[in-house]
């Protein structure tokens, strides 16, 4: 796999799901009507973020875990369909729209997480990955008792 391709596939995952973040947080703004109290605008907004908000902490423990991530979106993306199933609005747009970049983003994770000694950062240029116990920077002082 050459560097480009390495780079893409670790990239990829974790801006479409920025990106996903970001349409699910659309649905959000319909909460804003003339006259209702800002308290209520603001629970209205709560609970439509709470969605956006899974998968964003969804995102943050796949960033370093990937295959927790790629099984999140997917375990996800099967509670949507189960839950939306029996909706008025559940249909192919819905499955497309919502189900189908959890599960791509699940999959996405788990090659990431396959593929992951190749595609880390560091090691890019085939180096070894740093010890947690090199530190940079001038020595801690002792402290006394």
């Amino acid at each position: 796999m050459n560097r480009e391709a390495k780079r893409l596939l670790y990239w990829t995952p974790r801006l479409l799901c920025i990106l996903f973040a970001v349409f699910l947080g659309l649905f959000a703004l319909d909460v804003f009507q003339e006259g209702m109290p800002a308290w209520q605008v603001g629970l209205a907004l709560l609970m439509h973020l709470l969605p956006t908000l899974l998968v964003l902490l969804v995102l943050a423990v796949s960033w370093r875990r990937e295959w927790v991530g790629g099984a999140l979106f997917i375990a996800l993306g099967l509670l949507y369909l189960l839950w939306a199933r029996d909706r008025p609005f559940f249909g192919w747009g819905a499955v497309l729209s919502i189900a189908a970049p959890l599960f791509l983003l699940g999959l996405l994770f788990l090659l990431n997480w396959r593929y992951r000694a190749q595609l880390r950062p560091w090691n890019g240029g085939n180096l070894p990955r740093p010890s947690p116990a090199v530190r940079s920077g001038p020595p801690r002082p002792s402290r006394a008792p």
